[in-house]
C-alpha cells in the first residue's frame, strides 16, 4: 500500500487537493490529521484534560461558555468544549513564549494524533486499498514524512496570494492574526525545496498559483506518474503476502530517515557558507 503524504502550508489549497483525491476517479481513503486533531481533543479525552490543566490556568477563555439556548450540536456533558480561537491566539505567533506555549500543544496533540493514524492505517492495509493519504499540515516537522512512498507538497510561488486566500476564506482574522498563522507553519516555498530533495517519485511539488480547474489538471498529471510508478498489482501482493509488506514499510522508513539526514546535512552546510 503507497502511502501519499500531502502537506503544505495554511491557504496553499491543500485542502482541495485533498478533496480532489478522494473522489473519483482517484477515491482514495484520506486520514485527515486536522479531524483527528480534534477528536483527540474533544471533552473528556485524555488531550483534552492536558490542555486544560497546562493553558487553563492562565486562559481565562479557554472553554467555550454553554449558550443560553441549548444546542444539540455541542456536548457539554464531559465538559466544556475548547474555544479554538482563544488557543490559538495562545499559541500562534514568533514570541518565544508563544513557541514554547506552540512546542505543549504539539506535544500534546502529535502523538495521540499518530496513534489514531496509524489505526486507520491499518484499516486501509486489510482492506487492500492502492494507496491512501496522509493529509498533514505538519508533514515534515512531526517526522511522518519518514514513513510516505511518496510526499506531494501544495505551494505557491508568491506569499501574497496566501495570504489573500487565507483572508478570503477567514473573514474574521485580522491581517496580523492571519500573517502569525502563515509564519507559524513555515514558509511553503522552503517545504517544496525539501519536497524535490526527496528525489522523482519521491517527491512531487504541486504548484497551486491558478484556479480550481488548472489544480486539478495539475493533479491528474501528478496522479499519473504516480500510478505508473507504483501499480496496483504491487499493493494486492502485499496484502497477500504480509511478511512482504513488513520488509517494504521498514526498507521505507529507512530509506526516508536517510533523506531526512541528507537533507539535514545539507541544510547545515548552506547555514555554514553564509
Amino acid at each position: 500500500m503507497l502511502l501519499l503524504g500531502l502537506t503544505g502550508s495554511i491557504a496553499t489549497g491543500k485542502s482541495t487537493v485533498s478533496s480532489i483525491l478522494s473522489q473519483a476517479p482517484y477515491s482514495l481513503p484520506i486520514i485527515d490529521a486536522d479531524v483527528l486533531a480534534r477528536k483527540v481533543v474533544e471533552p473528556g479525552t485524555a488531550g483534552y484534560k492536558k490542555i486544560v490543566a497546562h493553558f487553563g490556568p492562565t486562559t481565562p477563555d479557554l472553554l467555550l461558555e454553554p449558550p443560553s439556548t441549548p444546542d444539540p450540536s455541542v456536548d457539554f456533558s464531559k465538559g466544556a468544549p475548547l474555544n479554538r480561537p482563544a488557543l490559538g491566539r495562545r499559541v500562534f505567533g514568533d514570541s518565544e513564549e508563544k513557541k514554547r506555549d506552540r512546542a505543549v500543544l504539539n506535544g500534546i496533540i502529535h502523538p495521540a494524533v499518530r496513534w489514531e493514524m496509524y489505526k486507520q492505517l491499518l484499516s486501509c492495509y486489510l482492506r487492500g486499498c492502492w494507496a491512501v493519504v496522509l493529509d498533514v499540515p505538519l508533514l515534515f516537522e512531526s517526522g511522518i514524512d519518514a514513513i510516505c512512498g511518496t510526499v506531494l507538497v501544495v505551494a505557491v510561488t508568491d506569499p501574497a496570494i496566501q495570504m489573500r486566500r487565507l483572508r478570503e476564506r477567514d473573514s474574521h482574522l485580522t491581517a496580523e492574526d492571519a500573517e502569525n498563522r502563515v509564519r507559524s507553519q513555515g514558509d511553503v516555498r522552503d517545504k517544496a525545496r525539501r519536497c524535490e530533495a526527496r528525489g522523482p517519485g519521491a517527491g512531487v511539488v504541486i504548484w497551486n498559483d491558478g484556479g480550481k480547474e488548472d489544480l486539478k489538471k495539475e493533479v491528474d498529471r501528478v496522479m499519473k506518474e504516480i500510478s505508473r510508478a507504483s501499480p496496483r498489482w504491487w499493493a494486492w501482493l502485499l496484502l497477500l503476502c504480509p511478511p512482504l509488506a513488513g520488509l517494504a514499510g521498514v526498507w521505507n522508513l529507512y530509506r526516508g530517515q536517510v533523506m531526512n539526514r541528507k537533507w539535514k546535512e545539507q541544510e547545515l552546510q548552506a547555514k555554514a557558507r553564509l
